[in-house]
């Protein structure tokens, strides 16, 4: 059985094209059907259009990704595969038949006369045309490529192509030094300056995960006296562009039904989905081979990814318009939203540990219990030993704003710390006990501003006591895990 895999990259080199015929004079529409099926048409036909339909399908694909990636390599990339692509298509058309834009756009009824033709003559009139004109309304897309490739020049530096004829060019300064030519394969060099690496580091040489220390109730010096960081792109993809291959779109997909059942054709835009669940999601069955646990109240299961995927690689341009991996992929939420507060469990891998990322007054520690199942577990915590048990149920955080502050940088680097903290190694099939306070701050507070008294005890919080099980690892270092809330106490208030 024959599969037609896409996912090469064409050459740019238009040498080896050869010359389009040009469609000259009119004929009848029985001698353009008479042209048509003196043709092949036999299994060669359908595996060369076959493969020009996956290949226009991929390249779609790829030109609705360049639209919206500031890298200008991208963009130039696409273009020159779609000069291919068009060029290639018209070649096939011209080979079947030299008249196809007045066989495929003529307006006379031509249904009466193809009804007459066998099946698979109907059918390779059914692919012909699409391809041919699907390609045409790609070649739309040649102005507007040409605009954004302009304006992504301000973005990143575009180095020369090579020659076409294969030709040596050298600086036009320094004769000696040859012109660096470009990798289209790899990301343009950014002009923005250089960004510093502000991430900080814990006792325990592990880098923490959150990239930003937030200020709270003060103003506080910066990192660097006077930096800001560059400002990213916001890139949106033309409406124009969109419809232009939303139509090309509907044209081949409209022509796959005629192919022959052995030929089977890939969709790019599934592909990138499943590639991306499979980069940061669950796998489909996971949930499955854990829905009775999941049945449980208050239960979930989610992957655990490494602190990396939610930074940006330093002096790399991204478009801030496009969802990133926490949007796409967002912590699970441990209760109702109330009044825009909702609880989440933010659990990242940091190296080989498990820890959970705390903004603003947030703060947690964790406890490995051992190989105790999840569904053992209940609210007063029988099965942990009594120290444990206790500390866990008993721990009364601060009231105080400042010393909150304080409680949080306890936990985070082990000062004053012996076993309990809020990371833990990370041990395949053994169960982690949370104790977890979060609160909702207003922004005036994230702001660096001052704030009263009064409004801080109206501030939205919660103090959970949940428990999370890692049940599968990958290769990436990510875990799978299953959770659940056991209890929920008071909220904790701040009273100055």
């Amino acid at each position: 059985m024959r599969h037609l895999i896409f996912g090469f990259l064409l050459p740019f080199s238009l040498a080896s094209i050869p010359e389009t015929t040009l469609a000259t004079g009119y004929k009848s529409q029985s001698s353009l059907i008479q042209n048509l099926t003196s043709k092949p048409t036999d299994e060669k036909f359908y595996t060369e259009s076959g493969k020009l339909i996956q290949r226009q399908l991929d390249l779609m694909a790829r030109i609705e990704q360049a639209l919206t990636d500031p890298d200008v390599n991208r963009i130039r990339a696409v273009r020159g595969q779609l000069t291919i692509q068009v060029k290639t298509v018209e070649n096939f058309v011209h080979r079947q038949q030299k008249n196809p834009q007045i066989f495929c756009n003529s307006q006379i009824d031509s249904s009466r006369n193809l009804s007459l033709l066998p099946d698979r003559f109907q059918a390779l009139d059914q692919i012909y045309c699409p391809l041919y004109t699907s390609s045409q309304e790609l070649s739309k897309l040649f102005p507007v490529l040409d605009k954004l490739l302009s304006r992504r020049g301000e973005l990143a530096l575009v180095r020369q192509l090579p020659l076409v004829t294969g030709e040596r060019q050298s600086d036009p300064v320094l004769s000696i030094a040859p012109v660096e030519l470009p990798h289209l394969g790899k990301p343009a060099v950014p002009f923005s300056t250089w960004e510093p690496n502000l991430l900080s580091t814990g006792t325990l040489g592990t880098q923490l995960a959150s990239p930003q220390v937030q200020v709270i109730g003060r103003n506080a010096k910066t990192a660097i006296a006077n930096y800001a960081p560059p400002i990213q792109p916001a890139l949106v993809s033309p409406d124009s562009v969109l419809t232009t291959l939303a139509t090309a779109k509907g044209m081949l997909t409209a022509a796959l039904g005629a192919f022959p059942p052995e030929i089977r054709f890939t969709d790019p835009w599934e592909n990138a989905a499943i590639l991306d669940r499979f980069a940061y999601g669950l796998d489909p069955q996971e949930p499955r081979i854990y829905a009775k646990f999941l049945e449980l109240p208050r239960t979930g299961i989610f992957r655990v990814l490494q602190s990396s995927v939610y930074q940006r690689p330093l002096n790399t341009l991204w478009n801030r318009l496009q969802p990133n991996v926490n949007e796409r992929y967002p912590f699970p939420s441990l209760g109702d939203a109330k009044d825009g507060f909702n609880p989440s469990l933010a659990l990242q891998m940091v190296g080989e540990r498990f820890q959970l990322v705390d903004q603003g007054l947030d703060y947690s520690f964790m406890i490995d219990v051992g190989d105790i199942p999840l569904d053992k577990l209940d609210g007063k915590l029988q099965l942990l030993a009594s120290p444990t048990r206790e500390f866990l149920l008993n721990y009364q955080p601060p009231q105080a704003l400042e010393a909150l502050k304080v409680e949080k940088r306890r936990f985070l680097t082990g000062k004053n710390q012996k076993e309990i903290l809020a990371h833990a190694p990370a041990k395949l099939n053994h169960t982690y006990v949370v104790r977890s306070l979060q609160f909702q701050l207003p922004e005036v507070m994230l702001s660096g501003q001052f704030i009263s008294s009064d409004p801080l005890q109206q501030i939205p919080s919660s103090d959970m006591i949940l428990a999370f099980r890692p049940v599968r690892r990958r290769a990436d270092g990510s875990y799978t895990v299953l959770w659940r809330v056991l209890n929920e106490l008071p909220a904790p208030q701040i009273a100055k």
